[in-house]
């Protein structure tokens, strides 16, 4: 019998202010709702390497890993099957901002006027603002 295992995924979070940056899935599911930039982790690759693969094809930014901001796991988050994401605090580095891949657009938005967020994204970006503003998460 084949052991049933959760996929990995890694979402990406660039703060700007109290802005955040996130796309509108061009897929389902939740196919036209705000996320966080992210995906599937590829075999033999790095959480880390994943991320800043998934920023450059989402948003065409270049990003650097400043810190682990947390790992959320709950079974029921993605309606696909059960996924485990580990979301990066990034810098950006280079690249020019645009929607690409599975972005059908890409935009920076205040803590105050967030869209409808896909998967438990709501949850993990109020993680990220209060971690930044309580200065847990430096140089935000």
């Amino acid at each position: 019998m084949k052991q049933k295992s959760p996929a990995l995924t890694v979402d990406g979070v660039i703060l700007k202010g109290r802005s955040i940056l996130l796309i509108q899935r061009k897929h389902e599911p939740f196919q036209g709702t705000w996320a966080l930039p992210g995906g599937f982790v590829e075999y033999g690759e790095t959480t880390e390497n994943a991320i800043r693969r998934e920023m450059i094809e989402e948003t065409g930014l270049k990003t650097s890993v400043r810190k682990l901001l947390g790992v959320y796991s709950d079974p029921a988050r993605d309606p696909r099957g059960h996924t485990i994401t580990v979301v990066y605090l990034l810098d950006r580095v280079g690249g020019k901002l645009a929607a690409g891949d599975d972005a059908g657009n890409v935009r920076f938005f205040k803590a105050d006027e967030l869209p409808e967020l896909a998967f438990d994204h709501l949850v993990i970006v109020k993680d990220a603002f209060r971690k930044a503003y309580y200065g847990v998460l430096s140089k935000v």
